[in-house]
């Protein structure tokens, strides 16, 4: 199934909403939307909300054989899955355009970045070592993937723990959650990505863009950055060059928000590592039973009313009633008019 296309007057009413400061969320340019993460009850399970853009990450492993290259060093796969639950026009199992680009972006943002500690997954050199794979499904797809994603990876590394090995006459073992006590991920650095759409030919930027928006934009920038402000990947897709100006506002932007969502995730993980030692019940199913996963947990569309006050509405009020009062007295004289024309 194709995309719907959008017709011109949609492409223009968004163009000439941007370029005054008005979105059609309510948001101005700069504004990002809300971001919700839930944890499941399995160790690296992670249900991340940005807005209504939804993603699932779970994150596995397993015992391989490593490159040769790096004989002490574990092997990271990413893989994105778009289907239809996300959008009717993504086609489950085909490697589209969107599912490439968001793929390699994150595999630039958290494997070139090496910001896991890939000798900690080793094993034995050269023999064994631990095979993560971090696999994301998109759920609803509402703009800006590669953000949701890229938090969605970072909060299901951060919150999975593999399982401790034995070595035994060569003889690996493996130990469950009750024999010993898994291990957490080493990381030494968290990346998440921020994008933002240009308009107007490269002169105005908007922050977390809707999918809307993403359509009718001339370019597309993406950064991956960390809390340190250090700068992991970059990518700049479209027609429209940026100017240097604005590249480094949005990189301070950009900075400013990954250090804030960084601060998010480690706030999450606390409080569900908490819920975890006072035997509280936690995962999926329980943020079901609190309405705070399903579609009716927030409204689907949000407005802001801008420059509205209370006292204008009080004067309005006042306006009518006076208007009534005089349409009363004017329909009061009429009827004694006639009242009087009658009896003569």
């Amino acid at each position: 199934m194709r995309e719907t296309p959008i017709s011109n007057i949609e492409r223009n009413f968004i163009t000439q909403a941007v370029k005054q400061n008005l979105r059609l969320d309510g948001r101005k340019n700069d504004e990002f939307r809300k971001v919700t993460i839930n944890f499941g009850a399995d160790w690296g399970s992670a249900l991340v909300s940005l807005g209504e853009t939804k993603v699932l990450a779970q994150v596995s492993c397993e015992l391989g054989v490593p490159k040769s290259t790096r004989p002490n060093e574990g092997i990271i796969y990413i893989n994105v899955e778009l289907g239809q639950m996300a959008a009717p026009h993504f086609e489950s199992g085909r490697n589209s355009e969107l599912n490439v680009q968001i793929s390699r972006t994150l595999e630039r943002t958290f494997k070139d970045s090496r910001c896991v500690d890939l000798e900690s997954l080793c094993v034995t050199s050269e023999e064994r070592v631990w095979l993560l794979r971090i696999d994301l499904n998109v759920l609803n797809h509402e703009g800006n993937l590669i953000d949701c994603c890229s938090i969605a990876a970072l909060s299901a590394l951060l919150h999975f723990k593999r399982p401790d090995v034995s070595i035994i006459d060569n003889d690996v073992h493996i130990h469950t959650a009750a024999e010993k006590e898994p291990i957490p991920m080493v990381l030494h650095h968290y990346p998440v990505c921020v994008s933002y759409c240009l308009f107007d030919d490269g002169r105005l930027a908007v922050a977390d863009p809707s999918a809307l928006e993403e359509r009718t934009a001339d370019s597309a920038l993406v950064f991956g950055l960390n809390s340190f402000r250090e700068l992991c990947c970059l990518n700049l897709g479209g027609t429209t060059l940026t100017s240097s100006t604005l590249l480094l506002q949005c990189a301070t932007r950009a900075a400013r928000r990954a250090k804030f969502v960084v601060d998010y995730v480690k706030e999450t993980l606390e409080l569900d590592k908490n819920a975890r030692e006072d035997n509280k019940n936690t995962g999926f199913t329980e943020c079901v039973r609190l309405n705070q996963i399903t579609a009716l947990a927030e409204n689907r569309l949000s407005l802001r009313l801008r420059n509205f006050k209370m006292q204008e509405t009080s004067e309005l009020k006042e306006d009518n009633e006076m208007e009534t009062s005089e349409n009363e007295d004017e329909s009061e004289e009429e009827d004694s008019d006639a009242h009087k024309n009658g009896d003569q």
